[in-house]
């Protein structure tokens, strides 16, 4: 009974469980509670991507020079779960604080470790942007919203020790990669919106981002397209239904919701959409810049031609991916 109790507690937000002797020096639990399949990282994908790109190799994830590290960060805790984030800032002297990015690695929202993105956050700290890389609930510890409500408070932890690290709160982006970039765009776009952001009422420092990096992550869950990839029926569950815990005839508010093309507003952030040759995995993009368009806000849609979906680990496009975000957010916030 104590263990279910216990598990419920994980998977609800604003659950704060103490310890039943209040003992706190009780270990953090820093790993998922349940017990799931997780391949997916750059080793394995290697394997399957080399056959096709075989002139690739995996990015390095050994510190470069100049570049500062700080590993295993507690974010947030909820009872005794703590998710944890490694920070990559930038050592050459600044004139002032620096912009920042919060990165959320993909896996099909139910898969995936924060390390598959170390190799980019350093590359972006040597272009002199802080780099949060995160570890957040999966679907099969926790559903949807859950994901956006962590990425939030990564950004609410970021910009509450901004002083502390050297950062700008006025420059933070969110950004994310494959499921991490369709989770991205969902926590930037939707500042503000208790459903997706309960610790709000609890905190003054704010969780709004000031710009968006989607690199190969999904717009629109809804669209015909997306639901020939996203509920195929052969995949009992597919990704995407494992994350909204059903098919889309079973969950279509959740599929809606989690749709950051219905959440275009006038005042939402400048988005940067990076994708692969792949066309499936821009879904809904150009719909929601038709949305966007008349709004006035900023945007830039570049791909890197003759790539797999996962190009972002591999060499030789680690360092133009680099490039590409560090001048987009340089543009941004001019």
């Amino acid at each position: 009974m104590k263990s279910t109790l216990i598990l419920s507690c994980l998977l609800m937000t604003a659950c704060q469980l103490a310890p039943d002797n209040d003992d706190a020096s009780e270990p953090l639990i820093t790993e998922p509670p349940v017990a799931f399949e997780n391949t997916y990282n750059a080793e394995n994908t290697y394997r399957q991507t080399v056959k096709s790109f075989p002139h690739i190799e995996i990015a390095s994830r050994e510190l470069p020079d100049g570049v500062s590290e700080k590993t295993n960060i507690t974010y947030v805790q909820y009872g005794r779960r703590a998710l944890q984030l490694d920070l990559y800032r930038p050592e050459a002297e600044a004139h002032g604080p620096r912009p920042a990015i919060v990165l959320v690695h993909g896996g099909g929202w139910r898969s995936g470790y924060r390390e598959n993105l170390t190799p980019l956050a350093q590359a972006l700290a040597k272009r002199g942007i802080v780099s949060a890389n995160i570890s957040y609930r999966l679907a099969p510890e926790a559903p949807f919203p859950a994901a956006i409500h962590d990425v939030k408070a990564a950004i609410r932890w970021l910009r509450k020790n901004a002083d502390r690290y050297g950062v700008d709160p006025e420059r933070i982006a969110v950004g994310g990669t494959s499921a991490g970039g369709q989770i991205a765009s969902l926590t930037g776009i939707t500042a503000g919106d208790p459903y997706f952001d309960p610790q709000a009422e609890h905190s003054s420092v704010s969780s709004d981002v000031q710009a968006i990096v989607n690199i190969d992550g999904l717009s629109d869950f809804t669209s015909e397209e997306a639901r020939k990839y996203e509920d195929d029926p052969s995949k009992d569950p597919s990704s995407a239904g494992s994350w909204f815990g059903g098919r889309y005839a079973e969950q279509t508010e959740r599929w809606h919701r989690g749709s950051p093309i219905y959440y275009v507003h006038e005042q939402m952030p400048p988005i940067f959409f990076l994708n692969s040759a792949i066309e499936r995995f821009g879904v809904g993009r150009d719909e929601m810049i038709e949305k966007m368009e008349p709004l006035g806000i900023p945007y830039r849609v570049e791909k890197i031609e003759n790539t797999p979906h996962t190009f972002w680990l591999f060499d030789p496009w680690l360092e133009p991916t680099a490039d590409y975000v560090a001048e987009t957010l340089e543009a941004f916030w001019q």
